[in-house]
């Protein structure tokens, strides 16, 4: 790896492939998510993410002052890296009707749940930290404002006759379903991505063609 600090530009590190670059704020963030799914709220310190991030002692309180303003930073990389689940392309055309809402939805799911268990862990902790700090709680619900603006958008164009009621009932399949297998009862597998994708149907047909 190597590092870049050059005046007026944020120091950054390549990946050994060279293909993947982060900045130090990055790295400090992603170390963050990285305890919180690992050792929870109580595991998350300054020092603790020093080390897990490989940095020199007193980097992230450099970058992140306060308690508060590392789990801020924590919850914009959440949303960073959530919203690169799906790409643009990936993205259903509700102009091909629910099975494509559907396809999208589960291939969503199944990539959460596969590949990115610690990641859904670390938002729960920093969900119910919010619940706990009025301050992060607006952080947290900003951040998170563009999966429901996507969901009321893909509702409206597929021909919701309620979007704002449905799109809530959406995210809360969505949610339950990642709770389940995540940290519920099911957690001990991953549906496989036809289950999901069967399950999303049943949804959507519910909402879409009462």
């Amino acid at each position: 790896m190597t590092e870049s600090t050059a005046a007026g530009s944020p120091a950054s590190e390549t990946t050994t492939a060279g293909s993947s670059v982060r900045t130090r704020a990055e790295r400090i963030a992603d170390a963050a998510l990285d305890l919180l799914a690992e050792r929870g709220m109580r595991g998350l310190t300054h020092r603790a993410v020093d080390a897990a991030a490989g940095l020199p002692e007193g980097s992230t309180s450099n970058q992140a002052r306060t308690r508060l303003a590392l789990l801020e930073a924590a919850v914009r990389r959440l949303a960073e890296r959530e919203s690169r689940i799906l790409v643009p392309q990936e993205l259903p055309d509700a102009a091909h009707g629910i099975d494509a809402f559907a396809d999208a939805l589960a291939l969503a799911l199944h990539r959460s749940l596969d590949g990115h268990r610690p990641l859904v862990v670390a938002r729960y902790e920093l969900a119910l930290e919010a619940t706990r700090r009025p301050e992060l709680r607006a952080y947290y619900d900003a951040a998170g404002r563009q999966f429901r603006e996507l969901a009321l958008a893909l509702l409206r164009e597929a021909g919701s006759p309620d979007p704002e009621r449905h799109a809530l009932q959406l995210i809360a399949w969505c949610d339950g379903m990642l709770f389940s297998c995540v940290a519920g009862t099911f957690h001990s597998a991953t549906p496989p991505q036809a289950q999901l994708r069967a399950g999303c149907v049943e949804v959507l047909r519910g909402m879409l063609d009462g």
